[in-house]
């Protein structure tokens, strides 16, 4: 009885299939995979044909290199635990002129990428001669530089533009470096949706695709993705509420007429967000409203054709991340990351 996570590999690998035979890929897994499961997630990209990661977590690389012992893993954070990143062959992001001054003679023996600020005002060199400082040191070992673009998502295409000419100012004042680095990566999924692979780039370096969900919304001839999980609970009580009276902490829903409310195992603490609550939720093929949003329960106004042990459905292919993002409840990255997978019944669908 209680909420159900149900994750489709294959899915997962047909999306890591497409993508490589387009632009060779690194598949962004942090936050677990963007909470399908990061062991899972792996197995399905790899058996896609993908041979690079990325995630922002020096125990997750530790993990992914678990997995397999030839993977590129490229931790997209700072780390001083140079130990641990020589140890397990993780390459690691130099995040600034100052971190690299500081911890110089660390970094010999690890392989080591340049991140180039940009517009997202993050992490990152200010420019190219900053970098140029690190490129010309011949003790280390650099494999790639790379950039992530802030306004990739927005529709302000000025914004968008400004920061890709930037980066490419970037690679022009260092393309004598550029035929030695195997690795020189930009564009998240928004920006391979819009642009394709841009020029004088290796690989595209994506999650939301991966994960099957379009990150802006036009069509795109080329990709097709279909969101890898869902998500499912189940009526444990059915309750009559009559007109006046209310339901839920201090009153939440008060009928307005004898209405019928079930009662379904799963709320904000198996990490619903609450704007989800705005949207209804299908139970034997009819989209009912949700009334309450608890802890651990769902309050939805249902008819008499609802019965205890009836399966609810809170995203599935009709009920997709990609349209309530849409709706503005928020970023399909927002929409996982929320979940507490612990409070699940986890089951892989294929």
């Amino acid at each position: 009885m209680t909420a159900q996570f149900m994750l489709s590999k294959k899915r997962l690998t047909d999306q890591a299939v497409d993508l490589s035979s387009i632009a060779p890929v690194i598949a962004v897994v942090k936050n677990d995979a963007y909470n399908h499961g990061l062991k899972d997630a792996f197995e399905s990209f790899y058996a896609g044909g993908i041979r690079s990661f990325a995630t922002t977590s020096l125990k997750e690389a530790v993990r992914l290199r678990s997995f397999n012992q030839e993977i590129m893993i490229l931790l997209l954070d700072p780390s001083t635990d140079f130990e641990t990143l020589k140890k397990y062959s993780i390459t690691l992001t130099i995040p600034s002129l100052s971190f690299y001054h500081k911890h110089k003679e660390d970094l010999k023996g690890l392989t080591l990428q340049l991140v180039f600020k940009n517009k997202l005002n993050r992490l990152g060199f200010n420019g190219s001669s900053e970098m140029k400082a690190v490129l010309e040191e011949s003790s280390l070992t650099i494999n790639g530089l790379w950039t992530h673009f802030a306004f990739a998502y927005d529709g302000d295409s000025d914004r968008y533009t400004h920061e890709v000419n930037a980066w490419k100012h970037v690679l022009q004042e260092l393309k004598d470096y550029l035929p030695s680095l195997p690795y020189i990566h930009a564009q998240n999924s928004a920006s391979f949706y819009r642009d394709g692979l841009m020029p004088g780039h290796t690989h595209i370096r994506v999650g939301a695709l991966l994960y099957g969900t379009r990150p802006i919304d036009q069509p795109h001839a080329h990709i097709h993705s279909r969101q890898a999980v869902r998500v499912d609970a189940s009526v444990v009580e059915v309750t009559r509420v009559k007109a006046g009276d209310s339901a839920g902490y201090s009153a939440a829903f008060k009928a307005t007429k004898d209405t019928c409310l079930a009662i379904c195992s799963i709320g904000y603490g198996n990490g619903l967000l609450k704007e989800r609550a705005h949207f209804p939720v299908a139970i034997n093929g009819n989209l009912y409203p949700i009334r309450v949003l608890m802890m651990s329960h769902l309050l939805v106004e249902v008819d008499e054709t609802v019965s205890i042990g009836d399966h609810v459905i809170l995203y599935d292919d009709s009920l997709s991340f990609e349209s309530f993002t849409r709706q503005g409840i928020g970023a399909f990255s927002e929409q996982m990351a929320a979940f507490n997978r612990d409070t699940f019944s986890y089951q892989v669908i294929d």
